[in-house]
């Protein structure tokens, strides 16, 4: 075998274990993937305001504190007449999520709100508008929680006559009578105890003073229920409260819809009969004037 031939053959292996260690190194290699482009977030340049909300929900009663309210950012495109604002136009990234900012004793704005009363629940971060606050002067806790044209009267109750505690505020409940009246009878006058139902779906404002109950909490032992009543037959309840012992009767959830008070007309002169029963059979009778 000649010289020439030789290298030929040596510069071929030598080619050959190039070309395989090159073919392997391109099989084995990992594409590196370009560096991702930042996308910038866009801008909104629209005008903003700041909107007084509720940094958490607010109940009907609660009393309005600065440590109760916050600001927040708020496109002035979209600020209702009604919002409370600071007065001051910004521009600039809004952004869709931001951390409130607390809002501080002595701001202007706040003096139209600060220690009003809450008329009709508030969501957290809903914005405050008058509407659903009562000021000092204009009413306390109680003529907050009275609708139009309705008047609170107290009415005494026991474990017995309040359903076994288990009537609780928001309730809704209808008042019996029980009481020793003389009706008229073959026989002669007799006192005969008998019950009438004197008020229909009424609304129970407070057990006491206790006007939610604690929380978990299935019933409510007091002394003294209060009761809304249509202006117009409050006369009727404090009537009653002289002229016997009172019962709640709870009515069904399902069944507190409609119109409450007196449970009849004066024009038909039910108010002098009663209804007695003798041996489970009833008799309406005339109670004796």
């Amino acid at each position: 075998m000649g010289s020439t031939r030789i290298a030929i053959l040596i510069v071929a292996a030598v080619c050959s274990v190039g070309l395989a260690f090159l073919v392997l190194n391109m099989m084995g290699a990992k594409k590196t993937p370009p560096p991702a482009q930042a996308i910038a977030a866009p801008i909104d340049t629209r005008p903003m305001s700041r909107v007084l909300v509720a940094k958490r929900d607010l109940k009907v009663g609660e009393r309005v504190e600065p440590s109760l309210l916050a600001w927040q950012p708020w496109p002035q495109e979209a600020v209702n007449a009604a919002f409370i604002t600071d007065g001051v136009a910004r521009t600039g990234a809004a952004g869709v999520v931001q951390a409130l900012e607390n809002a501080t004793p002595g701001n202007v704005a706040l003096q139209v709100v600060e220690g009003a009363i809450v008329r009709e629940p508030i969501l957290a971060q809903e914005p405050i508008i008058q509407r659903k606050l009562v000021r000092g002067g204009e009413g306390g806790f109680m003529s907050v929680m009275l609708q139009p044209g309705m008047r609170a009267m107290g009415v005494p109750v026991t474990v017995e006559t309040g359903a076994g505690g288990f009537i609780l505020p928001g309730d809704h409940v209808d008042v019996i009578l029980n009481q020793k009246v003389q009706v008229e009878q073959k026989e002669g006058a007799a006192n005969v105890a008998v019950s009438k139902l004197v008020m229909r779906n009424l609304r129970v404002l407070a057990i006491d003073q206790a006007t939610e109950p604690a929380k978990g909490a299935n019933a409510l032992v007091g002394a003294v229920a209060t009761l809304e009543v249509p202006a117009e037959d409050t006369e009727i309840l404090a009537a009653a409260k002289t002229q016997g012992e009172l019962m709640l009767s709870l009515r069904a959830y399902t069944d507190s819809a409609g119109a409450g008070g007196r449970a009849y007309s004066q024009a038909s002169g039910a108010t002098d009969q009663v209804r007695v029963y003798r041996s489970g059979e009833p008799t309406d009778v005339r109670v004796a004037q």
